[in-house]
């Protein structure tokens, strides 16, 4: 019966091995002796690899910019979709600053908060239509970046809708075309008539 003890811690021992403790494996930025030129653990990923499930590449879609300034030039088809997307995430996202016509008067600046500058400014009627896809993905002054609430082709959206609105409040009568012309006209004048009318 005293020989029982001796056995089990002899099992014991036996049964606990040191290389459980020192696991062949690297804690994250660990030193390594195996890479000798930098003894750096984590590696660079190989050259060439694409990114699982998608591929965010430095192309205009996903920055905004050809090299490093906002691009020029919608790099999405611009459809009638494309814009009532776009008006859709604008009055959810951007309508309480920057009210429903971009003018900086949303309900928020109407609850106090301090407006922001009006979409219809020179400065942002002359800006690239990337410099409104990187305000939305990095923020500007107050405004926080809305990168992680809206998805990258909501952000071309309403980029797009909010040159739609820039273009709305400058229209002149050439802008509209010729078969179209008798239209105004005829709503022009239903308007009048309306804003004429006496009513007892």
């Amino acid at each position: 019966m005293r020989a029982l003890p001796a056995l089990l811690a002899a099992g014991l021992l036996v049964g606990c091995r040191q290389d459980m403790h020192d696991q062949p494996k690297h804690k994250p930025l660990s030193a390594s002796e195996f890479y000798t030129i930098d003894h750096r653990s984590a590696r660079p990923p190989v050259p060439g690899t694409v990114a699982r499930g998608h591929l965010d590449d430095d192309s205009p879609y996903y920055t905004g910019k050809e090299g490093a300034l906002p691009t020029e030039t919608l790099p999405v088809a611009l459809t009638p979709e494309l814009l009532q997307r776009g008006q859709v995430r604008f009055q959810t996202f951007c309508a309480p600053c920057h009210g429903r016509t971009g003018r900086g008067d949303g309900m928020i600046v109407q609850r106090g908060f301090k407006p922001p500058p009006s979409l219809h400014v020179d400065r942002l009627r002359a800006a690239p239509v990337g410099y409104f896809y990187d305000v939305m993905t990095h923020g500007f002054g107050a405004m926080a970046d809305y990168a992680s609430q809206v998805p990258v082709a909501d952000r071309w959206a309403i980029a797009a809708y909010v040159r739609a609105l820039q273009l709305s409040q400058h229209a002149s009568l050439a802008d509209v075309p010729a078969d179209k012309r008798d239209r105004l006209d005829q709503v022009g004048g239903a308007a009048e008539g309306a804003s004429g009318a006496h009513h007892p």
